[in-house]
């Protein structure tokens, strides 16, 4: 498994946030307090899972549209007001820094994540899963690598490289939104990014080769942009 950056990164936040817990409780007590905050998120989140999809067109892939509804309906069955409250009272117990709190939160969230045959119910082993905007979004970091990525003609175009983000101002309600996009290395081994920032059915991956992957992790951006509005 590759280690990404950002994982060291959080990996070293979280031994200083552990550090910072001597005095009010024990970096066991932190975890097993976020742990079981974030566990009800997911068991909240769950209450929509598995997911019934269906498979259509050449190649046969899952219908997008059905992915969409199953993981944002998911993501809105969890109390996300409640949720940001509670980790905002372990943070006054533990006496944690902003940053602490949210590398903590940001490991427990990627640990829980579940897989997809947890999430999606597909009969049709031979499909493909689209690799949409909002599977993206929901996907759990190094989650997918190096599975082959076919575009609609059925045209193998390389293997799954990751995913990045970027931020648009929407035209309507002037907010700032992050979309997810992925890239993929090519058959001569350079790294390649989606062409469309509209990923609906465009590219997948084998649900075959996907279906013990783990696929929905929680977005931790509904937790900590709360808190410039709050």
């Amino acid at each position: 498994m590759r280690t990404s950056l950002r994982s060291l990164v959080l990996g070293a936040t979280l031994l200083i946030c552990f550090a910072s817990t001597a005095l009010s409780g024990t970096p066991e007590d932190l975890k097993a307090r976020i742990d079981a905050v974030v566990s009800a998120a997911y068991q909240s989140a769950s209450a929509e899972f598995p997911c019934r999809l269906k498979a259509g067109g050449k190649p046969k892939m899952l219908h997008w549209q059905a992915v969409e509804k199953c993981l944002s309906n998911a993501e809105e069955c969890v109390d996300w007001e409640g949720f940001y409250h509670q980790l905002q009272k372990i943070r006054e117990e533990f006496r944690l820094q902003a940053l602490d709190l949210t590398a903590a939160v940001e490991s427990s969230l990627s640990a829980h994540a579940l897989p997809y045959d947890k999430v999606f119910l597909v009969t049709d082993i031979e499909a493909l899963v689209p690799l949409s905007n909002a599977l993206l979004r929901f996907l759990p970091e190094n989650s997918l690598l190096d599975l082959p990525v076919y575009d609609k003609s059925g045209a193998r175009v390389g293997t799954f490289a990751g995913v990045y983000s970027f931020e648009k101002v929407g035209q309507i309600s002037g907010m700032q939104n992050r979309h997810a996009l992925f890239q993929y290395t090519d058959s001569r081994g350079n790294m390649q990014a989606a062409p469309d920032k509209l990923l609906l059915d465009s590219f997948g991956v084998p649900w075959k080769d996907a279906v013990s992957a783990s696929g929905f992790r929680l977005p931790s951006d509904r937790l900590f942009l709360r808190k410039h509005s709050s």
